[in-house]
């Protein structure tokens, strides 16, 4: 096998054995009018690729990502700049996602860190416009370091609530710089661990306080972007305020951010909520939230965020279906939120696990397209809900009867007969569909 400085480009090679090109991918391709890269709009993760050396809670890291410059700091993280550049050239990957700490080595002060944060923005400008990348979206660490270790915008000491808002501020500014498509706030402390230490009602304010302000300090600069709130149940809080997409539309709605604000939907937080993924999206969709991805999968038999590259076809395939669904994706894309095995502890790894999961999405946006154009499970969930389209089902959705109306047509029934769901039938569509 080739190693990682061997590797020039990853290309389209359709039946190739070569581990080192697309089996699915072909980013060029013209699928429903437009290349597959802009319905994918693949991004890659600085946090897991970048930085993340293999270090678990039971052993240190497996992979060193320093390149010999842990001594020089800013050396070491501009050298980790030219890392991701020349990464996601190979992968021929047009976009990329970062937290602050992921780009920058943090200082004695907060002051000092935004400066070296500052300086790296300067630099990434740089190799942005050299090598024809974009910013999908970026965000800020605020739940990492130990001030942060009762939340930040949650937090009950107001110090730390400016310490974010200062952390967030660079961030947009950042964005600004940048290009950048979006921005993202994840909560990763913004929740709780008992309720008797907990003043909720100010916490829940106080996070609205902290999204409006952003938003406003955002616009008035004038970033066009978007806004993405991040659902995760839990871990490292055993409560988070974030919880799934229904509760952060809700949050959304509360304290009237719904003309900025969308989600960032992760595969991985969707299964600790006890949801699918689909299931996720769909909330998001429906209620007119649906912004971005974090693309990876968890693992049904581990209670936390594994963050594994995603290699489930059907999950993929029923991800894809939802995005063309909701119209596609417009300034969100598909981040990989995802990080190769402990073991998989080779920089040419790194290229393997990115291949898998670009060629797994590929393969679930060409059966996504192949199951829209089938039409049967469209038809048959309009089918379904028919008695909707016409007589009274039509006047209760136009909102033109009353509870009165209701009750004196519901007297004059016999025995209804309600048709079958015929999800096994259904479930043999999608394998025919995939399989065939």
């Amino acid at each position: 096998m080739k190693r990682y400085n061997e590797v020039k480009k990853i290309v389209y090679a359709k039946g190739s054995k070569d581990p080192f090109t697309f089996k699915f991918y072909d980013p060029d391709e013209v699928i429903l009018g437009k290349p597959m890269r802009e319905h994918l709009k693949f991004a890659m993760s600085y946090w897991h690729t970048i930085d993340a050396e293999g270090v678990d809670m039971f052993g240190s890291g497996t992979i060193d990502k320093s390149f010999g410059l842990k001594d020089d700091p800013m050396a070491m993280y501009r050298k980790k700049a030219d890392f991701a550049f020349e990464l996601m050239d190979k992968l021929q990957i047009d976009y990329y996602c970062f937290h602050d700490v992921d780009i920058a080595p943090e200082g004695r002060t907060v002051a000092e860190s935004i400066a070296n944060f500052n300086e790296m923005v300067d630099y990434i400008a740089g190799l942005q416009k050299k090598h024809g990348k974009k910013l999908l979206w970026n965000t800020a660490n605020n739940f990492g370091d130990k001030k942060f270790m009762a939340g930040a915008a949650t937090s009950p000491n107001a110090d730390v609530f400016a310490v974010a808002a200062a952390k967030v501020k660079a961030g947009i500014d950042a964005a600004l710089k940048l290009g950048g498509d979006g921005y993202v706030f994840w909560g990763g402390r913004e929740g709780y661990d008992t309720l008797l230490n907990t003043d909720m009602a100010l916490e829940l304010d106080n996070l609205g306080r902290f999204m409006r302000m952003s938003r406003d300090y955002a616009r008035a600069k004038g970033f066009k972007g978007a806004f993405y709130l991040e659902p995760k149940p839990k871990e490292p809080t055993k409560h988070q305020y974030d919880f799934d997409a229904a509760t952060c539309m809700n949050f959304i709605r509360t304290y009237g951010l719904e003309g900025d604000f969308k989600l960032n939907i992760e595969a991985n937080h969707a299964t600790l909520a006890g949801h699918t993924f689909q299931h996720e999206l769909r909330v998001a969709a429906v209620n007119g939230g649906f912004g971005s991805i974090d693309a990876n999968q968890g693992d049904y038999l581990l209670g936390w965020d594994t963050d594994q590259f995603p290699t489930n076809v059907y999950e993929t395939m029923m991800c894809m279906y939802e995005v063309l669904k909701a119209g596609g994706f417009t300034t969100g894309g598909l981040n990989f939120d995802a990080k190769a095995r402990r073991q998989s502890n080779t920089f040419e790894d790194i290229l393997l696990a990115y291949i898998a999961g670009m060629d797994a999405f590929a393969l679930g946006l060409r059966l996504a397209v192949k199951l829209i154009e089938d039409g049967r499970i469209d038809e048959f969930v309009k089918e379904r809900y028919a008695s909707y389209s016409s007589g009274i089902g039509k006047k209760i959705v136009e909102g033109k009867t009353d509870l009165k109306e209701l009750s004196d047509y519901a007297m004059g029934l016999g025995e209804i007969d309600v048709a079958s769901g015929r999800q096994e039938y259904l479930e043999s569509v999608i394998n025919e569909i995939m399989f065939d």
